[in-house]
């Protein structure tokens, strides 16, 4: 099976795409699952995952993505070669194009690929990525930059204090972005973030907000979820 998909099918990384010039964007993604992103537990964000929004929705898309995770967990080192020989011939096809190549390889998981040694490998690639392992901030290869994700669930919050002591972007799931300048969330200021990952990855201490896609199956639980955070909790900067 094919691990990256490299024509933007995803919405977000389609706008990512379009909002810088001579780029193309490299994306994977698996279904999560407590193995490929151990923090979904304690964050209180494994039902409202976003793995069921936009085309996570169609029976094919989650079995390719699960397939691709039942792939990394049952052949690691397999999975891992035939990703270098994807992000090998990802950068050629950028090349002939004169293009930069941009990696998203956890697009709905944390795997640490910086311990396998994938960016490390891939010099040319700029590689960004959403994490919920606060200690992976600043310790990754200088091509590989990361935003942390935020929850407020009780047992994450040692997290969130760690993210907060760095210069990362926060990226917080909102029910709907607020807009008014004067807000404020954790202390930092909160920007759009649903236009461009290239850019919110280059914000510095915000907060990046994000609207949660709502499905019919997780409607319910958006009012009292951890994840999901109502725009009247956030105070106005004084």
């Amino acid at each position: 099976m094919k691990l990256l998909d490299t024509g933007t099918s995803n919405t977000k990384i389609r706008k990512t795409q379009k909002s810088v010039a001579d780029v193309r964007v490299a994306s994977l993604s698996l279904m999560p699952d407590t193995t490929i992103c151990p923090s979904c537990q304690i964050a209180g964000c494994i039902n409202l995952c976003l793995k069921e929004s936009g085309r996570g929705r169609f029976d094919n898309v989650a079995q390719a993505r699960q397939s691709k995770s039942d792939y990394f967990h049952a052949n690691r080192d397999e999975f891992l070669s035939q990703l270098r020989k994807e992000l090998t011939n990802f950068v050629k096809v950028c090349d002939r194009d004169n293009l930069k190549p941009v990696a998203r390889l956890n697009v709905l998981s944390d795997i640490q690929y910086e311990r396998h040694g994938i960016p490390q490998s891939f010099p040319e690639i700029t590689f960004y990525d959403y994490t919920k392992l606060a200690k992976r901030i600043g310790n990754t290869p200088d091509n590989y930059s990361l935003m942390f994700s935020y929850s407020k669930a009780p047992a994450y919050q040692k997290q969130v204090d760690l993210a907060l002591q760095t210069d990362a972007p926060i990226a917080v799931v909102f029910d709907k972005i607020p807009t008014d300048p004067n807000y404020r969330f954790l202390g930092r200021r909160v920007i759009d973030g649903d236009k461009s990952d290239l850019v919110n990855v280059k914000a510095g201490p915000v907060i990046i907000g994000l609207k949660y896609k709502r499905t019919s199956a997780t409607n319910a639980m958006v009012e009292d979820s951890d994840f999901v955070i109502n725009t009247n909790l956030i105070a106005r900067a004084s």
